[in-house]
């Protein structure tokens, strides 16, 4: 026996549960205007000049995929535009429809992994460490003397190594002393020399100690062997080749800690916080919150849909038989019109959107200042007399 499913009435009265997925059944708005929606499509697909074979939740269900689509489209921008503010969010948060505070804060973190590598900050600690000299030995394997015994487990990274020649400057008589360059004797034959019993001062040129400093230090450039080391594998060479019992102090980091998956740009783990676009909160956007804009594009876009379902239902029997005749059915048409029109808006949401992002808006505020500008250029300057 078979059953004939009732074809649309002319009416409808929502009740919750009557879309898929239930998204906005709670919503009062939604259920005003569930049936107005329904209604609307229907007429506007031809009813009652022509059956409609759909029912009700045909419509309910159109309604709640058109603001679904909406509710995605938007977060996918948002999501884009906001994504280096988002990060390290908790994800238990809800963003959606919340614009976050325009701020430094991710931009400086991001800025602190590379603060890691130049030694200026950064989220991974430099430690300290250090090897015993021996006279006239110059290679030495910082992984047996110094990584098996403190950091057995891991695998480490020299960022930097203290081996630098003495300063000039500690080899520098003071400039503004008499001393050492020959001129307490002048001062004697000037007489100036009962002005202080052990040391006179004298005034110096600031070019006289750069020139002196800079002697000292081509001098142990040219005529001695340069301090300097060579790093590979973490076996280190030292020049030159040491002559006493000292100590190589250097700092390294863990690889480990640099390379940990689970470390955010802040320097805490990812758990619970936003790291990709996966995880972002973002969550359907309330119907009653959306604008009269939004909503003419969701009515759209449900009839579109309305349209296309009652294509793919139409173009199950290409034909129907009547006595002497058949009648053809638009099935064909409905999905070709549903297609295009369902094209066209989400290109036209998508543009709408692109519009009012900071890019965008960045863009037209500059363009506003610089006709701004030559507007301003235009105009008479005042004279003021005095």
């Amino acid at each position: 026996m078979s059953v004939s499913i009732a074809i649309w009435p002319g009416s409808s009265s929502f009740a919750t549960g009557s879309t898929p997925f239930g998204f906005y059944d709670a919503d009062p708005i939604f259920q005003a205007d569930a049936d107005k929606v329904a209604n609307w499509c229907a007429k506007r697909i031809g009813y009652p000049i022509v059956d409609i074979e759909l029912q009700d939740v045909n419509f309910y269900a159109c309604f709640e995929e058109a603001i679904t689509e909406y509710s995605a489209q938007v977060n996918q921008f948002n999501i884009r535009e906001g994504m280096l503010r988002a990060i390290g969010a908790q994800t238990s948060s809800n963003l959606t429809q919340i614009e976050t505070a325009h701020s430094l804060h991710q931009i400086i973190a991001l800025a602190t992994e590379y603060g890691t590598e130049a030694g200026s900050g950064g989220n991974v600690s430099w430690r300290t460490g250090s090897i015993d000299l021996v006279p006239g030995t110059q290679r030495y394997d910082l992984n047996t003397l110094f990584r098996d015994i403190n950091e057995p487990s891991e695998s480490i990274e020299i960022k930097r190594v203290f081996h630098e020649a003495p300063p000039a400057i500690a080899r520098y008589f003071d400039p503004f002393v008499g001393t050492g360059l020959g001129s307490q004797a002048l001062l004697e034959q000037f007489g100036f020399g009962n002005y202080s019993p052990g040391v006179t001062f004298l005034m110096m040129p600031i070019y006289a100690d750069l020139l002196r400093l800079q002697a000292i230090e081509f001098n142990d450039q040219i005529r001695r062997s340069g301090y300097s080391f060579y790093i590979q594998n973490n076996e280190i060479s030292i020049f030159p080749v040491p002559d006493s019992n000292i100590k190589l102090r250097f700092q390294y980091i863990r690889k480990s800690d640099r390379a940990n998956v689970a470390r955010s740009s802040t320097g805490t783990t990812t758990s619970g916080k936003v790291s990709d676009y996966s995880n972002i909160p973002y969550s359907n956007i309330a119907y009653s919150n959306i604008n009269a804009v939004g909503r003419q594009w969701i009515s759209l876009y449900a009839l579109a849909l309305s349209k296309e379902m009652l294509g793919w239902v139409r173009t199950k029997y290409s034909t129907v038989p009547i006595p002497n005749s058949e009648v053809t059915l638009n099935g064909s048409d409905l999905l070709t019109q549903a297609a295009a029109e369902k094209e066209r808006l989400m290109t036209q949401l998508r543009e709408n959107l692109e519009e009012v992002g900071k890019s965008k808006q960045m863009e037209k505020m500059k363009n506003q200042s610089d006709h701004l500008q030559d507007q301003l250029q235009k105009m008479p300057l005042k004279l003021y007399m005095r």
